[in-house]
């Protein structure tokens, strides 16, 4: 690739933050926008007890167990499961469903980590572009040398290298890039035998 492992800088003028954000919810980014522009606060999650912690772990490692399985390994009835699980949903501490996938058999033989510099305040912009990005699967604002972290897969080296130098680096709010090129990894997802997982 073109710029692999090199920082690819565009003239701006604008200028980086001397501190990058932070990215625990805590702390208020100052990337954020001030005013009405600003994201309504979401509500907080009520409190999980060891039945809720249980159910997670669950979902996780299996999110196609059935209702009644749930129950029976909390020990609760079908009905207590089924509203559990849907506070969870409502609480937004289950955001979703879905299949781990593994990336190279489907067809996504190239992956990288992406780090970003962006323009003050431009994060909630820059995240909307990236997201619409095809092969973009996490993105995280940071604190460090960078703002933003991506990760992408794409089926090759050459739909990489033009999803980096076409699309991201045309983001006007976009400083610049470094692509970090992933040889092999390993999913870490919840497992039966990682008993600690939410504890």
């Amino acid at each position: 690739m073109a710029d692999k492992g090199e920082e690819q800088r565009r003239a701006t003028p604008a200028a980086t933050p001397s501190a990058a954000p932070s990215a625990v919810p805590s702390v208020v980014p100052s990337a954020a926008p001030a005013g009405p522009a600003a994201e309504p606060p979401v509500p907080p999650a009520r409190p999980l007890d060891s039945i809720d912690r249980d159910i997670l772990r669950i979902l996780q490692t299996d999110g196609r167990a059935s209702i009644r399985s749930v129950a029976e390994r909390v020990h609760v009835s079908r009905a207590n499961a089924y509203a559990r699980i849907n506070r969870l949903v409502e609480d937004g501490v289950i955001r979703g469903f879905g299949a781990r996938v593994d990336h190279e058999r489907a067809g996504q033989g190239a992956s990288a980590y992406i780090t970003l510099k962006i323009v003050q305040n431009s994060w909630r912009t820059v995240r909307e572009q990236l997201q619409a990005l095809p092969g973009a699967t996490h993105i995280a604002l940071v604190s460090g040398d960078f703002d933003v972290l991506l990760l992408v897969h794409t089926p090759d080296n050459r739909a990489l290298r033009e999803l980096v130098l076409t699309r991201i680096q045309s983001i006007p709010e976009v400083l610049s890039t470094r692509t970090l090129l992933v040889f092999e990894e390993t999913d870490l997802g919840p497992r039966p035998d990682r008993p600690a997982e939410l504890a």
